[in-house]
């Protein structure tokens, strides 16, 4: 017994071991790598353990075929970017050539956006464009709950599959895992194909909890298209447990769709589906307005962390103003820094985060960096009504971004998440003028106010600090 006693401990030991130079090998942030190792060494057992669910790198990890790419890039049929036609800035130009160096994401002209920034009003024009499909309904949320707007949506599905529209769904499911199957198996019988993304099970466990699908796109017969913050849930709608559930989405149209094609195929053949049929056949043309835009992706596979650049490229250009929405301020370091540098050179920056979220644990990790930003000169304003939920960066006059990206580590690192970068002066007075009204609504923290909040509320704040990059 004793040699089995000592084999036990040295296969432990090496395991131990193996994983450490795994850390080391990934040359990961030093602080992260850091933290993974001393965990392991201190409490080996949880270590290892945290380590196989949350700790393991997916990058540059191929889940789709070159021979796939290459055929849904092919029909993005995206002409070259010429900067000095576009008539965009040469801040705007540089960020655009960096969403090509990224991943590709072509630059369309000729777009519109309607803004929507109450649940009401975008699922009634939703359910109306839904209706009139034709050909096919791609749709993609993080979270669809099984309530009274889950079930209007489900209907209606229901009703297009019947009729021969070609529908398919994709929902991320831990977001979901409250949700019984059976909502999704009437869809399923009905002819509407429904998958979760990244399912969870015992085999996948390690493989697959950390990392969420957390976009919200949807594409109607090629011709009109939606992308935004919200998900489907009564909450959007009737505010849940908050008075009101304030969130940002956009109805889009034009060339850019090809782009939402692209993403949402991508998506489903990632989940080994094969390429829908219907892509091919998307064929959208050019809308009245003249919206320059561009459709940029990131996951926990990519190389880069393409959103998180572009955000720290669009602060970095910024000469006047940054206005910023965020349900959760979490930045990385570089971020942080980028922000900070942009108010010390005295930029109006100014960030809207909601005083009370749905996550006591976020808020008081989010609120641990509002002393740096005070610090700095960033205006930081508590929005008051309920829950801001809405995603938004507004730089200067002409740049916006709309998405799913919350303003944290989650989602800069661990999430699949896609924003629409909208390069044009007229959207951005549009949005402005939605910011400015909510901030209206909100509060701004005064630096001797922050310095004197409870002791308790401090320490709080200090020891979600430390959980910040895996929260």
């Amino acid at each position: 017994m004793t040699w089995i006693y000592w084999a036990l401990w040295i296969v432990y030991g090496v395991t131990i071991l193996s994983v450490v130079l795994v850390v080391l090998s990934e040359n990961r942030n030093p602080v992260k790598s850091l933290a993974w190792i001393t965990v392991l060494l201190l409490l080996p057992a949880v270590g290892l353990v945290l380590y196989f669910l949350f700790g393991r790198s997916i990058k540059n990890k191929r889940f789709i075929s070159r021979r796939n790419r290459r055929r849904l890039k092919k029909h993005e049929q995206a002409k070259a970017f010429d900067a000095s036609a576009s008539g965009l800035s040469i801040e705007n130009a540089q960020l655009v050539r960096l969403g090509q160096a990224l991943m590709g994401a072509p630059y369309y002209e000729d777009n519109d956006a309607i803004i929507y920034d109450n649940g009401k009003d975008k699922f009634d024009r939703l359910f109306r464009d839904l209706q009139q499909a034709k050909k096919f309904i791609y749709l993609q949320y993080y979270i669809i709950e099984d309530d009274k707007i889950g079930n209007q949506l489900a209907d209606l599905l229901i009703e297009k599959a019947q009729s021969g529209v070609n529908v398919k769904v994709i929902y991320d499911h831990l977001g979901n895992i409250k949700v019984k199957n059976k909502y999704y198996q009437r869809m399923r019988d009905a002819g509407v194909e429904v998958f979760p993304f990244f399912k969870i099970s015992l085999r996948y466990l390690g493989g697959r909890i950390n990392w969420r699908n957390h976009r919200k796109l949807c594409l109607i017969d090629g011709t009109v298209g939606y992308i935004g913050g919200m998900n489907v849930a009564d909450r959007y709608i009737d505010g849940g447990k908050y008075d009101v559930w304030r969130d940002l989405h956009l109805r889009v149209t034009g060339p850019i769709l090809r782009s939402f094609n692209h993403s949402f195929c991508y998506d489903w053949n990632f989940m080994g589906r094969p390429i829908p049929e219907d892509f091919a056949k998307v064929d959208v043309k050019p809308s009245a307005n003249n919206l320059g835009m561009q459709l940029i992706t990131s996951g926990p596979t990519g190389q880069w962390g393409n959103i998180s650049l572009m955000f720290l490229k669009a602060i970095g250009n910024a000469k006047r103003t940054i206005y910023m929405q965020t349900p959760y301020f979490l930045p990385t370091e570089g971020l942080m820094r980028a922000l900070e540098a942009a108010a010390l050179a005295k930029i109006d920056v100014r960030i809207i985060m909601p005083r009370n979220t749905d996550s006591a644990v976020l808020r008081h990790a989010s609120f641990s960096y509002i002393k740096d930003c005070l610090r700095a000169g960033i205006k930081i304003y508590f929005y008051e009504p309920g829950m801001l939920h809405g995603k938004v960066i507004i730089i200067d006059d002409e740049f916006t971004t709309v998405g799913s990206t919350n303003f944290d580590f989650r989602s800069f690192e661990h999430n699949f998440e896609s924003n629409l970068f909208v390069y044009s002066r007229e959207f951005n007075e549009k949005m402005t003028e939605i910011f400015k009204r909510d901030m209206e609504l909100s509060t701004r923290v005064l630096p001797y106010d922050w310095d004197h909040r409870p002791r308790i509320d401090k320490m709080k704040q200090s020891v979600m600090r430390l959980l910040s990059p895996i929260l």
